[in-house]
């Protein structure tokens, strides 16, 4: 008999008749059930971590199209998660150059003539010429007016400058896209002249700046380089002693010539702030993204500037101008880094004076007897914009010239050649095809510039070293 038997109280059953025991089958189904229910549990639980696949089943929506059951609007993405930033990035970069006067004596213009009234100036920047290509924008100071030969004039030299029209595009070809127009000599043959320098401009598709041919005409460009959208403004000082009469080079312009220039008198330097201030924030209407002021200003043959240049310069960097490139005292001035006294993280750079590309202001020839009119620098300087809408000057260097006046071998006739003096050469007698004499003199000119602007360019050039990175993968 069995445990079950004996615990369980026996029925009554007739006789000889053998009783099935359900006991046994009751006992292990009721097990088995609970097995079941227990498997079932767990298999339901698990099941809550996977989709229902018949949900996301196609099904006849009312109007019998197939339809997804899958709410749409279903969002997986967690609510508490911040929206990442796109990473900042380099958009785009923009060299721009700057030289100095190209003041055109005339016998700057006479081994020039080719034939009639056909000249080239070309040879002139021969050694120059990859230097100034290289930069996406080049500027140079136009020293002369280009008055051709019908109006009275003949071409001249000093005191009043009168150059042929070749000048235009031999500086084009050798790279150069703009031309400043702002100065004390460009009304040199008056009314005639200063009209038709401009249109000579227009005819070559010339940029330029710093005088207008009409009243209404903004007295500033607006450059596309690269995508950075530069602001480029051009001033000069006002050569007069009254203040209500403009007069370059002592030639007082007609009451609607006078209109036409941007201009400035070192006596009232209130009503220069206040225009040029208004000019800036045109040129930032029109999309200006940097500015660049080119200044003609100081006083000639010295090299250092005076405090009315370091007092405009202030004022300038105090305005938001990004970089200043003067012009006029005909010799190499310091550079300097400004900070702005309005907004601290603000700075300008600024070099006083470029000195002379090309003129025939010989050591020789000069009361300063010291070589320095024969100094010329290529300035060259970068922007970099960036995808957060920054930008700013990146990068900053000089590279010396020198203007070598000699007797050319092959034709016997006096010959100019601006030299580049890039201390990356390493045999300057060789590549510049000089002799022992010529060698002298460049290295003497290095000396002589580095000696005025390499302490400020260090400053400027650690400045930009430190600059802290924009970009989120530096």
């Amino acid at each position: 008999m069995s445990q079950y038997e004996r615990t369980t109280p026996r029925p009554r059953r007739r006789r000889r008749r053998k009783r099935i025991n359900y006991s046994f089958f009751i006992f292990w189904g009721c097990v088995l059930l609970l097995i079941l229910g227990l498997v079932a549990a767990i298999v339901s639980c698990s099941g809550d971590d996977t989709p229902d696949t018949d949900s996301s089943q196609s099904i006849l929506g009312a109007d019998n199209q197939i339809t997804d059951s899958t709410d749409s609007t279903d969002n997986t993405t967690d609510p508490t998660t911040e929206p990442t930033e796109p990473p900042v990035e380099l958009v785009s970069t923009a060299t721009v150059t700057a030289t100095g006067d190209m003041l055109m004596h005339l016998p700057c213009i006479e081994p020039a003539k080719v034939s009639g009234d056909n000249y080239n100036f070309e040879h002139y920047f021969t050694y120059l010429k990859d230097y100034v290509q290289k930069a996406d924008y080049a500027v140079a100071n136009l020293e002369t007016t280009l008055c051709g030969l019908d109006n009275g004039y003949e071409y001249h030299g000093y005191p009043n400058f009168n150059c042929p029209d070749g000048i235009v595009p031999s500086l084009q070809n050798v790279g150069f896209d703009m031309l400043l127009t702002a100065n004390n000599h460009c009304y040199d043959t008056r009314t005639k002249g200063y009209h038709r320098t401009q249109q000579v401009l227009k005819d070559y598709g010339m940029d330029y700046t710093g005088t207008i041919a009409n009243a209404d005409d903004p007295n500033y460009l607006v450059v596309d380089v690269n995508g950075i959208k530069l602001g480029m403004i051009c001033y000069t000082y006002e050569d007069s002693a009254d203040p209500d009469t403009v007069a370059p080079n002592g030639i007082s312009m007609s009451n609607s010539d006078e209109v036409l220039i941007n201009s400035f008198y070192n006596e009232d330097l209130d009503s220069f702030y206040s225009r040029i201030q208004g000019q800036i924030q045109e040129m930032e209407s029109a999309g200006a993204e940097a500015i660049i002021l080119y200044i003609h200003w100081g006083v000639e043959y010295q090299t250092k500037q005076n405090s009315t240049q370091s007092t405009i310069a202030q004022k300038m960097c105090d305005l938001g101008v990004d970089v200043i490139v003067g012009g006029h005292p005909h010799v190499i001035q310091p550079m300097e880094l400004l900070t702005s006294t309005t907004d601290e993280t603000h700075k300008t750079i600024c070099l006083y004076s470029t000195g002379n590309a090309l003129s025939n202001q010989r050591r020789d020839l000069m009361n300063l007897n010291t070589g320095h009119t024969e100094d010329g620098i290529l300035f060259t300087f970068s922007f970099a914009k960036y995808s957060d809408g920054t930008v700013r000057v990146e990068e900053a260097d000089l590279l010396p010239t020198w203007v070598h006046k000699h007797i050319s071998n092959s034709t016997g006739k006096t010959v100019y050649d601006v030299y580049p003096l890039d201390d990356q050469i390493d045999d300057w007698k060789t590549q510049l095809n000089l002799n022992d004499n010529g060698l002298k003199s460049v290295q003497a000119s290095y000396e002589r510039t580095m000696d005025i602007v390499g302490e400020g360019l260090e400053q400027v050039q650690a400045y930009l070293e430190e600059l802290p990175s924009i970009t989120d993968d530096e």
